[in-house]
């Protein structure tokens, strides 16, 4: 491989951050229940741990995203302790998270519930969260919209959209300087007649109407089947509203599968994408995971995905984009797909397992999981209280 190609590949490693999600530590699981790992995370403590091993083994996860109702169930109250635990454990807080989709009153919406005091309540929890944001130095609140409704006629869209509108302006005018708040978008689920936020459109109209500060957060396994999510980026990208990415796979739907093991050539489309763009453009942008790890193991499947990740991304790197320019141009189809195909064809392990090296990290990552006894030790540690979690929501 030509010097130049390591150096474009060394560089992209050593930008590359992906940040994890607590929830992806604890046992988590289906509509149907969930299957119990020994060794998953029941304490904010050990998500911090967890997160710090996954960040030592790649070098590539410096902060965990926190879920506040999970996380901060005392709200800005546990600011201090999440400080302790990222001074004792290594890893920053990252992207803060809303739950607008678990209390009872939230049955008809949160932020587009047809009650003036429940969207109160709504938006008193959304401030909360930029509030903590603001006390750990987190730069993003990221929001997922649960709200919907599963019948025509039984609720005004209309209505519902000015209620969105209202209650996103008011938390965008809460942010503080350098903070963002993120907005995602799913078709359909838990809703399924519709989705008050179902796509980028929505997604962005309502970012545009919050402020400046407010972006579009792309979560790859919210999208119908077949659609072109590196188009959506593009465009994003062009209109300067991609905040960032929610990383996962899918088969079928919000499958919340391991980053690339159904498609990871959709994933090296996305990071070319963005590798197009200007360093400038690029800069701002937040890649996230978010998965369910039901059936892999915790640990073992948060390090697999940060490694396909960057695997991912190298192979993106190396690109020739003077080439493939000039070949666009030309509309010559067959030599620009080839060219753009052998990067994704190359194999980059040999090199980013030298990157791992040079930058003094395990060679591989996934065996040093496995060798270090982390997994055993906690499973031991953890063991007798994930045997008390319940197996089913029934």
């Amino acid at each position: 491989m030509a010097g130049q190609d390591l150096d474009k590949v060394f560089a992209a490693l050593d930008s590359f951050r992906i940040e994890v999600p607590s929830w992806g530590f604890a046992n988590t699981g289906t509509r149907f229940g969930k299957f119990i790992q020994g060794g998953a995370a029941t304490s904010i403590e050990e998500k911090f741990a967890d997160a710090g091993q996954v960040n030592a083994l790649t070098g590539a996860s410096p902060t965990v995203a926190l879920h506040v109702l999970w996380d901060l169930p005392g709200g800005k109250g546990d600011v201090p302790e999440i400080q302790r635990l990222e001074k004792k454990y290594g890893v920053k807080s990252g992207s803060i998270n809303p739950n607008l989709f678990q209390d009872q009153e939230y049955k008809y919406g949160s932020i587009a519930n047809p009650s003036a005091e429940i969207r109160g309540n709504a938006l008193a929890h959304l401030i909360d969260s930029v509030e903590i944001g603001k006390a750990l130095g987190s730069a993003d609140v990221s929001l997922w919209i649960a709200d919907g409704s599963n019948y025509p006629g039984t609720q005004s869209v209309r209505r519902r959209i000015e209620w969105m509108q209202e209650v996103l302006k008011s938390t965008h005018d809460a942010l503080g300087v350098g903070q963002r708040m993120l907005v995602e978008y799913k078709p359909f689920e838990p809703a399924f007649y519709h989705t008050d936020i179902a796509d980028w459109g929505m997604a962005l109209e309502l970012a545009r109407y919050a402020g400046p500060q407010a972006k579009v957060l792309v979560d790859t396994g919210h999208h119908y089947q077949g659609t072109n999510i590196e188009q959506i980026v593009a465009w994003l990208l062009h209109l300067n509203a991609l905040g960032g990415f929610h990383f996962n796979d899918r088969k079928y739907a919000d499958d919340d599968l391991t980053l690339g093991s159904i498609d990871p050539y959709q994933v090296y489309r996305i990071f070319s994408e963005i590798l197009s763009a200007t360093e400038q453009e690029r800069s701002s942008i937040a890649f996230m995971i978010d998965q369910s790890h039901n059936l892999k193991g915790k640990l073992e499947a948060m390090v697999q995905t940060v490694v396909t990740a960057q695997e991912l991304y190298a192979k993106a790197a190396l690109v020739d984009r003077e080439k493939l320019t000039g070949l666009q141009q030309e509309c010559r189809l067959v030599e620009a797909e080839e060219t753009f195909r052998s990067a994704f064809w190359t194999d980059v392990r040999p090199l980013v397992k030298e990157w791992r090296i040079a930058r003094g990290l395990p060679a591989d990552p996934l065996q040093q999981l496995a060798e270090s006894g982390y997994v055993a030790k906690v499973t031991e540690e953890r063991g007798s209280k994930n045997a008390k979690s319940a197996s089913s929501y029934a």
